[in-house]
């Protein structure tokens, strides 16, 4: 019996000697060859770049000490007076050391986060990759150049594996480490590179925790995840060979006319994205109006698309009416007035002039043709 009692209490001392997970912040800082009093700063970063100080500490005899909280590890940025540039670090509420580097500040190296040697680890396979990468290029250019053609078969496939790896990298990671607050900064930067594989990125970002969707950067990621499903969605509709999303708007002279009412009228349909703002579209024009007038006997209809009504126009609908009326647009015009309004959306155009052909059933059979290419589909269609 005195055995089952000491042996009790030993567990209740191992329990209340269990060590409770911090809730602030540590960071004891080494930096050898900083003079005393030089400040070190820890500061967050807004989306356009601009810094501001959470927490300053004063080197003295080569050290410094940082404390304070977070709410969840977070991508933070020391700086240092006298010394070049910003230090990415994943700080969380953990007791950690810090050693500065001041002759290379991008050396320092931070002990203690686990989310850190997380994204450290990625940035340094990135980088390793990019300049495999690199090296893999210089020999296709080289072999391209002496035209030995067994080299350049070998170095492109070199260049070939090693951009898909570099493709994949964040992905990977980010499947790997689902649960740790180091993707994060991944997550974010691969949700804005211009190479992003929208359903891939989609497949990938469910499987996170939820903690981690639940951060303020978690929940500012929602939001352009959703942007992005709706651009894939319009990507989808607008494809070829899909029918051609309905939408109606507002004619100059005010009444409303929708897709379906000009398409059941023609052989072929163009929907002609466009505004009077717009350099590229009124140079367009003479060509779309010249195509027009030789087919539109043959059963070719247009209904043109403005977007205008952008900030900072004056009075936008005088100015497409001005510009339907200068540039000689004889065909069916509509407008929201609401620059890249619901129906630009809708058929996921970013940038005009954008146009979509439709067959007599309103099905999308060919995109942004201009110039020659414009008028030989046409008359491939008409003639």
């Amino acid at each position: 019996m005195k055995k089952l009692i000491l042996f009790s209490l030993v567990g209740l001392c191992m329990l209340s000697c269990k060590t409770e997970p911090r809730t602030d912040y540590v960071i004891n800082g080494t930096a050898k060859g900083l003079y005393n009093g030089i400040r070190v700063y820890l500061n967050t970063m807004d989306e356009r770049g601009r810094m501001t100080a959470i927490d300053t500490a004063i080197v003295m005899n080569e050290n410094f000490v940082l404390n304070g909280k977070v709410e969840y590890p977070s991508l933070l940025y020391l700086t240092v007076n006298g010394l070049n540039g910003r230090l990415p670090l994943m700080i969380g509420n953990y007791d950690m050391t810090l050693n500065i580097d001041n002759k290379i500040f991008d050396n320092s190296v931070l002990e203690g986060s686990k989310p850190h040697d997380i994204l450290s680890n990625f940035n340094a396979e990135l980088t390793n990759l990019k300049e495999k990468l690199n090296s893999a290029s210089e020999d296709l250019r080289k072999s391209t150049f002496l035209r030995d053609t067994v080299y350049i078969e070998k170095d492109k496939a070199t260049v070939e594996k090693l951009s898909r790896e570099l493709t994949e990298l964040p992905y990977k990671f980010i499947e790997d480490n689902s649960s740790s607050y180091g993707i994060l900064p991944i997550l974010k930067n691969q949700l804005f590179a211009r190479d992003l594989d929208p359903e891939k990125f989609i497949a990938v970002y469910d499987k996170i925790d939820n903690a981690l969707k639940n951060t303020s950067e978690g929940k500012s990621l929602q939001v352009r995840i959703q942007q992005v499903k709706a651009q894939l969605e319009a990507q989808k509709a607008t494809a070829i060979g899909a029918k051609a999303p309905e939408f109606s708007a507002p004619t100059p002279d005010g009444n409303t006319l929708a897709l379906s009412e000009v398409v059941k009228k023609s052989e072929i349909t163009i929907i002609d994205f466009w505004a009077a703002w717009c350099g590229p579209c009124r140079r367009e024009n003479p060509n779309v109006v010249s195509v027009y007038n030789d087919y539109h006997n043959k059963g070719l209809e247009i209904i043109g698309v403005g977007l205008d009504g952008r900030r900072g126009q004056q009075n936008p609908k005088e100015a497409w009416i001005k510009a339907i009326e200068t540039d000689k647009l004889n065909w069916h015009q509509v407008s929201n007035l609401r620059y890249f309004d619901d129906i630009a959306r809708l058929y996921n155009v970013n940038s005009i002039p954008s146009m979509f052909i439709l067959d007599s059933n309103g099905k999308i059979i060919a995109k942004n043709l201009r110039g020659i290419a414009l008028r030989n589909k046409i008359s491939e269609l008409l003639d």
